[in-house]
């Protein structure tokens, strides 16, 4: 009698136990899917109908990406996702093509001169004056300019500038990767290195980061909405490379620029001041191919001084060990807007999913260093 009751109490708990998680289960699932229902119903407005904090609490259960998209957007996304399908046509004749994005003349050509020598074939140069046609030195740089109109710093303009430099070097079928510099930048190995390294790499090293402060998504407008939600709008330095299947689609797209075109200039809001250079191409990428890019630039700059431009080398900033840090550099930073003096941002830089360092370029220096820099270069080299 005792081994019978014994048994018979953990088998009727069991029954009980049994469908009341089954009834749980059907709940929250139901639950889910009139969630589901209420956010595909209002895509402009996903949380209707429920108060912030109730949104909120939702948004970690529903799946990402419930709303329905536009015609518009459909179309776009079908001819990205064709075009990100073309698989990279690498060959013997392949071409790294180096856009100069510059107001003039080009202060460090005669360093460039130094890298790219000896490896004719490999590379093509394009450069965008916006204010003066440049005097050259080197002939690597001769009658390399292209069709330009100004360049306003915090403009469109700016973003106008680097589609005309892409749309010009894609016109060449040999270039299969872009790289994005300005007069003031610099290369810090050598030409051998930073070709295998870009070529071979298996994304393209487009700065993209979160900025949860007034200087990252407190820039977004609510005017961008459908096409581009607020938890996806992002912030990167300019100074990418890409390879030629981004670059396609960058040219391809007229939905998300026209959305940063209308509402992404200084002044547009109060207190707004949304620069289109620092948030098209990082919020583009992220909503498109996130699988497909570096999130940090292979471009070195240094916002240490916490300004609204990074700290400019000069040639007293000039050194062996400068050089020796910089190159082997193997962790990214980036600086947001968050807290008095901004948070810091760092992990590490990986090549095919190996640690490698994070920079094959460098701003901003002052016409002044020049010297120096022709003098150290190339002391430094990589391998890959």
């Amino acid at each position: 009698m005792g081994d019978t009751q014994h048994l018979s109490g953990p088998r009727h708990r069991s029954s009980l136990k049994k469908p009341l998680w089954i009834v749980v289960l059907v709940s929250i699932t139901s639950v889910l899917l009139v969630c589901a229902h209420m956010f595909q119903q209002h895509s402009r407005s996903p949380c209707h109908g429920l108060s912030s904090r109730g949104c909120q609490a939702l948004s970690g259960w529903l799946p990402v990406h419930v709303r329905k998209y536009t015609d518009e957007e459909i179309a776009a996304r079908a001819v990205i996702r064709d075009i990100l399908r073309t698989p990279p046509a690498i060959t013997k004749s392949s071409k790294i093509a180096f856009l100069f994005l510059t107001p003039g003349s080009l202060p460090f050509e005669k360093l460039w001169d130094k890298f790219f020598e000896g490896h004719e074939g490999k590379f093509s140069v394009y450069i965008h004056p916006s204010k003066e046609r440049p005097v050259h030195i080197s002939r690597y740089f001769s009658d390399r300019e292209i069709h330009s109109d100004q360049v306003i710093w915090g403009r469109i303009s700016m973003v106008d500038a680097e589609r005309r430099l892409l749309a010009t070097a894609l016109e060449d079928p040999d270039n299969q990767h872009f790289i994005l510099l300005s007069e003031s930048c610099i290369p810090i190995h050598t030409f051998d290195y930073t070709y295998r390294y870009l070529i071979y790499a298996n994304v393209s090293f487009i700065d993209c980061f979160e900025d949860l402060g007034p200087h990252g998504t407190g820039r977004h407008m609510e005017h961008m909405l459908p096409e581009i939600p607020r938890e996806d709008f992002r912030k990167g330095a300019q100074w990418f490379t890409m390879k030629r299947q981004h670059a396609v689609i960058v040219m391809a797209d007229s939905l998300y620029y026209a959305k940063f075109r209308e509402y992404c200039r200084p002044g547009v809001e109060a207190n707004k001041n949304c620069i289109a250079d620092e948030h098209y191409l990082p919020t583009f990428f992220h909503m498109l191919d996130p699988a497909g890019i570096s999130n940090w630039s292979v471009t070195y700059v240094d916002w240490s001084e916490r300004r609204w431009h990074p700290k400019t080398y000069r040639a007293r900033d000039i050194s062996y060990e400068f050089f020796k840090n910089l190159t082997w550099d193997d962790m990214s930073v980036h600086v947001t807007s968050m807290g008095k003096h901004g948070d810091e941002l760092r992990w590490p830089c990986t090549w095919n999913g190996i640690r490698r360092p994070c920079y094959l370029f460098a701003r901003k220096f002052h016409r002044d260093a020049l010297n120096p820099l022709v003098s150290l270069f190339p002391n430094f080299t990589g391998t890959l």
